[in-house]
């Protein structure tokens, strides 16, 4: 027959009377007050056994194993209910006597079975079941997936307890072989303590299981995050190389070169290739490439109407990944991506438009994530400024040598003309001096004066084109000669004193110092002042006042060096001619350009060739020199800076 019974801690602990005690009765009791004490001693290691752990399975084994031999049992089993689902079997601890071992072959219980135990045990902390028998099954009203797996393993007695507080988490199951031993109440409240103390241990053990988890999961982050960032590191020493490579760069297959082995490299691929599109003819072909095991495709040429669905997602700017359902015949089976050249910040549509396309092989299960593709889009966005960068540079050459050539057919066509023209504009001016001789009429001699002005202006404005050929051939040669330059400018203004005067203008001069000696060439200097003081009686109107100034500053000893240095820093002249006139603002970028003439800025109405300036500022290039024009508060400065070979001494 099957004896249940249900106990609580602390049935049986009725206090003893008082009433004098035989020497029997007290040898026993002073057994089993001993018997107490090692209990005592036991529980407090097992407690201490069960709190030195923070590894669930340890604390499981460490108290089934602790409970086994507190309570001389002969099977301890811990079960634990799964918190995964509610379906899922419970978790087993066990240890048996005979193996010290955790023991295998228990029954895995159903949640509902765990539900059952509990409704089984009701209010009480610990139940008992005793005289188990297969014949006897029948009559306990447990479920027989309890018993049967019990009695199979020749237990007889069972001492059931929950564990886990207010919320039980699972059951403690003690069993013992053949005849049964009662458990002492002693023995049971151990029974409890042990279980609080599991189920504390449990809870920490739970709390640094998560703790590690949290620990272990934020060290992967970790090191993910750290490994995107190296990546990011290399992919932006990778793009910055590559800007710096096709940057200075005007080689259209240098720049996708250097893009394409870079990429191949840095994202350890199996091929890449970069292709240039004609759009007219609907072509791709492919110009460069860097492969490692994939074959050869570089100069191969694709018909865009023979992949529209490849070709017309590239022209619209869009990239893409994919891996082919079945192995290509030369490259096997390997994942692509594809993303087109192009500007994506281009200020108009022109420039919108595709100039080729990157693509990348992988292996098969390679995925290309979002830090690889920014890599590649970026890489192909300069490559795109590169190329278009390149393309302007050949249009803009050839737009050059075009000029150029037409400039030389220019200049050839002013010398020849040139050239043609000064026989007949010397025969004219020749046969007008013959007219002269003869017996004229007013009005003949009338005509004749303004054929001989017309014709002395026709031949300066030939005299200066030649001269404007010669200097841009470089055939004007400089002959440097030693001249005083105070009474060498007195002469040079002399021819100039009639006109200035007849138009009611003044001219001031002044040389610093009076006694300066220059080395210069001549011609070339007397051709700069006459032009420039031509130009000031041209454009000053009557009343007006005209100066020319020269000032010199000798050469100097270099002492950067120290005392002892002979290196010499040459001597540099100034000259600026100076009038009343005012050019415009907007004008004044102008002026030294050939043929041009400042509107409405001739008080005297005086025709001119538009060379004069030009010449100027050729001639001060030819004696390395530099001029500059200013002109504010109703006055016109033109300032002549020469290096020269000064020489200090008097006369």
């Amino acid at each position: 027959m099957v004896s249940l019974y249900r106990n609580k801690p602390g049935l049986g602990h009725q206090i003893l009377d008082r009433a004098p005690l035989g020497v029997a009765e007290q040898m026993v009791s002073e057994t089993r007050l001993q018997d107490q004490i090692v209990y005592e001693r036991q529980l407090r290691h097992a407690v201490e056994h069960v709190r030195s752990s923070l590894d669930i399975d340890q604390i499981f084994c460490s108290s089934a194993i602790s409970l086994r031999q507190l309570l001389h049992a002969d099977c301890a089993v811990i079960y634990r209910l799964s918190t995964a689902e509610a379906s899922l079997p419970l978790c087993i601890v066990a240890t048996d006597s005979r193996t010290m071992v955790p023991v295998l072959g228990l029954p895995q219980l159903q949640h509902r079975r765990f539900v059952e135990m509990l409704q089984y045990l009701g209010t009480a902390e610990y139940a008992v079941i005793s005289n188990l028998d297969i014949s006897n099954l029948n009559r306990c009203d447990l479920h027989p997936d309890w018993c049967i797996p019990w009695q199979q393993a020749g237990f007889s007695t069972a001492l059931i307890a929950p564990w886990g507080g207010d919320r039980p988490q699972g059951l403690i199951c003690l069993h013992q072989y053949g005849a049964a031993q009662p458990w002492q109440p002693f023995e049971l409240e151990g029974l409890s303590q042990v279980a609080s103390e599991m189920t504390l241990a449990v809870e920490q053990g739970d709390r640094y299981r998560h703790m590690q988890s949290c620990i272990e999961a934020l060290t992967v982050e970790v090191r993910e995050q750290a490994a995107q960032v190296r990546q990011a590191a290399l992919f932006d020493s990778t793009l910055k190389r590559i800007t710096d490579s096709v940057r200075d760069s005007l080689d259209e297959a240098q720049i996708l070169q250097t893009a394409v082995r870079e990429l191949a490299l840095v994202l350890e691929l199996g091929g890449c290739n970069a292709a240039l599109y004609n759009l007219e003819q609907e072509t791709s072909t492919i110009v460069y490439e860097y492969a490692s095991a994939s074959p050869a495709y570089c100069g191969r040429v694709a018909q865009m109407s023979d992949f529209s669905e490849i070709y017309d997602q590239l022209r619209q700017q869009v990239y893409f990944q994919f891996c082919s359902l079945s192995p290509n015949p030369e490259r096997g089976r390997v994942s692509l991506l594809a993303c087109p050249i192009f500007l994506d910040a281009a200020a108009d549509e022109a420039q919108q438009e595709v100039l080729g396309d990157l693509w990348l092989v992988h292996h098969p299960e390679h995925v290309f994530n979002e830090f690889e593709i920014r890599l590649v889009q970026q890489v192909a966005n300069q490559c795109a400024i590169a190329i278009r960068q390149t393309r302007l540079y050949r249009a803009a050459r050839a737009q050059v040598d075009e000029l150029r050539q037409l400039n030389r057919l220019k200049d050839e066509f002013l010398s020849t003309v040139s050239h043609e023209l000064r026989t007949p504009i010397a025969n004219v001016r020749m046969a007008l001096r013959m007219l002269e001789t003869t017996s004229l009429s007013d009005k003949q001699r009338k005509y004749i004066e303004i054929l001989e002005s017309e014709s002395q202006r026709e031949a300066a404005l030939i005299d200066d084109l030649l001269d404007m050929q010669r200097l841009e051939a470089g055939s004007v040669p400089v002959q440097p000669q030693t001249i005083h330059l105070q009474s060498w400018i007195t002469q040079l203004v002399q021819p100039f004193q009639g006109r200035i005067a007849s138009r009611g203008q003044t001219l001031s001069l002044r040389v610093f110092p009076n006694t300066l000696r220059i080395t210069s060439d001549v011609n070339i200097l007397q051709r700069i002042l006459a032009e420039l003081l031509n130009n000031a009686c041209k454009y000053t109107a009557a009343d007006g006042h005209i100066q020319l100034t020269c000032t010199a500053s000798p050469n100097q000893v270099d002492l950067s060096n120290g005392p002892s240095s002979t290196d010499v820093i040459p001597g540099t002249i100034r000259i600026t001619v100076r009038n009343q006139a005012q050019i415009p603002p907007s004008e004044l970028p102008h002026i030294f350009e050939r043929f041009y003439r400042v509107p409405h800025a001739d008080p005297w109405r005086q025709a001119g060739t538009g060379l004069g300036l030009a010449l100027v500022q050729k001639l001060v290039t030819r004696l390395t020199g530099s001029i500059q024009a200013d002109s504010y508060d109703g006055w016109t400065w033109f300032t002549v800076t020469l290096p020269l070979n000064i020489l200090t001494e008097s006369l």
